[in-house]
């Protein structure tokens, strides 16, 4: 089956990016249930993940801390399973980064909303790299400081905010990163990571909305050359939660549609058995929804909730070679799919590049 995926080859590199949602209500408790070692949806993550056996893997929605101690013990955890990665690394996301300033606009100060992407504390689910190739630190470029008001076309004009919230207020809801990652000829391979805000959650002035356009939107500006930094000149992937879908869902769509047809990127729009049978079996709204649900990564409750939808991509540039891609959903009735439930709402998206 598509949805369950085996190790690339030798020959061939696996890139990944799964929202693991690896989050918890405060500071240190992600660690000390990662450390306890009973924890069943920390169990299923990396189970999940030492099965795909990807060869680069973003995470999202993983609680940060100083000094990197809860990534450090997830990596011994699949250590464990046989899923060894040699090389971590992640920043202080912008999630929970506390400011002085209303930015959210409801009179008060502090919290979560004021935070510069909405956290309830420093660190909350935020984003991290496990690799088995060396990652080029020194040439990293770390974008989460970029104000939103310096993109250019942004869409901040009639987002209700502030003088004094636009002045402050970032663009990245989490983190932008270009991560430049060592291949084996020497050459690099740049990840342009990030996970954007959900486009809800606001009134009608959708600064949500518009702020996860222009997340997205960014890596278009980056690539076009409009920002100070000169973009990589060759083999990149987008990678990350995009928190939009190109048909269904809220969000403005444009933007994520505008980087799926840039003539620089390929999609692979990798695909699933078990998302078709999964959007087939829950009705609600899913049974309006106009994408092809093979393609969808995220499974939220269709009675309550947007449904299924595509939200997690992998997007290399038209330069490298795809040699497969999928989604790793099983059927929600096995017991694999009882470990994809457990795991996490989203799911694991994978695609195989050949090496040069």
């Amino acid at each position: 089956m598509a949805a369950i995926a085996v190790p690339a080859a030798a020959d061939t590199l696996r890139i990944a990016t799964f929202n693991v949602e690896l989050s918890r209500a405060g500071p240190g408790l992600l660690l000390r249930d990662i450390l306890g070692g009973k924890d069943p949806q920390v169990d299923a993550v990396a189970t999940i993940i030492a099965r795909t056996s990807p060869d680069i893997l973003l995470l999202t929605g993983f609680d940060y801390d100083r000094g990197l101690a809860a990534l450090g013990a997830f990596a011994d955890v699949l250590a464990h399973k046989d899923a060894a990665y040699a090389h971590i690394f992640a920043l202080r996301p912008n999630t929970g980064m506390m400011t002085d300033f209303d930015l959210d606009g409801d009179g008060r100060l502090r919290g979560p909303g004021d935070a510069q992407g909405f956290g309830n504390f420093a660190g909350e689910g935020g984003m991290a790299i496990l690799s088995r190739l060396p990652i080029d630190e020194p040439g990293l470029r770390d974008f989460s400081t970029y104000l939103w008001r310096d993109l250019p076309g942004n869409l901040t004009a009639e987002a209700g905010l502030s003088a004094e919230a636009l002045a402050n207020m970032r663009l990245s809801t989490t983190a932008h990163w270009d991560v430049p990652v060592k291949l084996p000829d020497g050459q690099d391979l740049h990840l342009l990571a990030y996970y954007a805000s959900p486009p809800v959650f606001d009134g009608p002035e959708d600064r949500n909305g518009r702020r996860n356009h222009d997340e997205t939107a960014f890596w278009q500006r980056y690539l076009d050359g409009d920002l100070a930094s000169a973009p990589p000149d060759r083999s990149f992937v987008i990678i990350g939660d995009a928190n939009l879908d190109p048909v269904d869902g809220d969000g403005r769509r444009d933007g994520i549609l505008a980087l799926l047809a840039d003539p620089r990127l390929q999609d692979p729009a990798p695909q699933s058995p078990g998302a078709r049978i999964a959007a087939s079996s829950d009705g609600g709204v899913n049974a309006d929804q106009k994408g092809n649900p093979a393609r969808d990564t995220a499974n939220w409750p269709a009675d309550k909730g947007p449904g299924n939808l595509r939200v997690d991509y992998v997007l290399p540039s038209i330069d490298l070679n795809v040699t497969a891609s999928g989604v790793w959903w099983p059927d929600p009735a096995t017991k694999d799919g009882e470990l994809a439930k457990t795991a996490s709402r989203h799911r694991l998206v994978w695609v195989d590049l050949e090496l040069p």
